[in-house]
């Protein structure tokens, strides 16, 4: 039902009981650190070889990085931020019209994570597009706002691009050539997220989504300025990833951490809320074919070091990664010890969810 959708209503005075996580899940908000050494990688150095190495060593150490001078317009940076914002705070019957609980709408409005398997909800509401090939997709996607379609497909252009840019580097940084991780991945998906987080009245007490990896090749994050919400896992410790001023957060996803032979790290993340301010971010999503077969390089086994995972289709980790709860134990976990066997790509790619 539509009057789920946590935006409807101006503000919660109490957390409703079915968002309330048990006392061990909690995000023990208190104990989570601040740390200025998260990579931030300038992409308009003219030195290239140091922006490679240091996007390997990003992929390597944290699983995630941000990007500045990364070729997209600040301006459309803000106007995508903004129509989002605006597209959240249509009236409730506006949204109503695009509600939906079914994870198969390839364009949906819906609320915490998956309203019908879960027990306890996320503190999130959210409007998933697909979004390549364009043509296909933007005529189903809202018209209000008016200029929704206009600046969000721009908007997609650019992300898809900046996505390629940096598939290439991180297959330079591997060894490989620069076109490897494009081609293994065959004729991507693109798909986005764009999620709002209300004021939380409790916010010790819930997630906005809780601890994750994405089971896609790359995510393209673009976070509201001066609302911090992102954390990430490393050496136990969950860091808060501050926004920087039109920087991209980047991060590695379980796709390209199978790919690489676990040398990238696919990390688990998680997004909280607050008491003071509404949240907005713009996940963007490359994903592979669904026929691309997910299996290193020759190249990185040739070193005396064994496939760590054994090779799948795209599809077929899709549909596991699916079937779980959202923070159950690492999807990868479930692709190791059977022998790998030789890659490549085979028919034509269907779309994903």
């Amino acid at each position: 039902m539509a009057d789920q959708l946590l935006s409807t209503v101006t503000y919660h005075e109490t957390l409703p009981e079915n968002y309330v996580r048990p006392e061990s899940q909690r995000p023990r908000l208190t104990q989570v650190i601040s740390d200025a050494n998260i990579p931030i990688i300038d992409l308009g150095s003219p030195d290239k070889s140091r922006i490679i190495s240091q996007i390997g060593k990003a992929c390597q150490s944290y699983g995630f990085f941000q990007v500045v001078n990364h070729g997209i317009d600040t301006e459309l940076m803000v106007k995508m931020m903004a129509i989002s914002l605006e597209f959240f705070r249509l009236p409730p019957e506006e949204k109503a019209k695009l509600y939906s609980d079914d994870p198969a709408k390839k364009m949906r409005l819906s609320t915490s994570f998956n309203v019908r398997k879960e027990a306890v909800h996320n503190w999130r509401d959210y409007l998933r597009l697909h979004c390549y090939p364009l043509e296909e997709y933007v005529p189903g996607w809202p018209s209000n706002p008016s200029s929704f379609k206009e600046v969000v497909s721009t908007y997609c252009k650019e992300v898809r691009r900046l996505g390629f840019r940096l598939l290439g580097a991180l297959s330079l940084s591997l060894g490989l050539e620069e076109e490897y991780i494009e081609r293994v991945l065959g004729q991507q998906e693109q798909h986005m997220a764009i999620n709002y987080y209300p004021r939380c009245p409790e916010p010790e007490l819930t997630y906005g989504l809780p601890a994750h990896t994405d089971p896609n090749a790359l995510t393209i994050l673009l976070q509201q300025p001066n609302v911090a919400g992102l954390q990430v896992l490393k050496d136990g410790k969950w860091i808060a990833v501050e926004p920087r001023p039109n920087a991209f957060v980047i991060n590695i996803g379980d796709q390209l951490q199978a790919l690489s032979n676990a040398r990238f790290k696919s990390v688990w993340h998680r997004a909280v809320v607050n008491s003071d301010t509404e949240r907005m971010s713009v996940a963007s999503f490359l994903c592979p074919c669904n026929t691309a077969i997910i299996s290193p390089p020759e190249k990185l086994l040739a070193e005396g070091s064994p496939a760590v995972y054994r090779s799948y289709t795209y599809d077929e980790y899709y549909n596991k990664f699916w079937s779980r709860n959202l923070d159950d134990e690492h999807c990868l976990e479930l692709f190791k010890g059977e022998k790998s066997q030789s890659g490549g790509l085979s028919g034509p790619c269907k779309s994903s969810t």
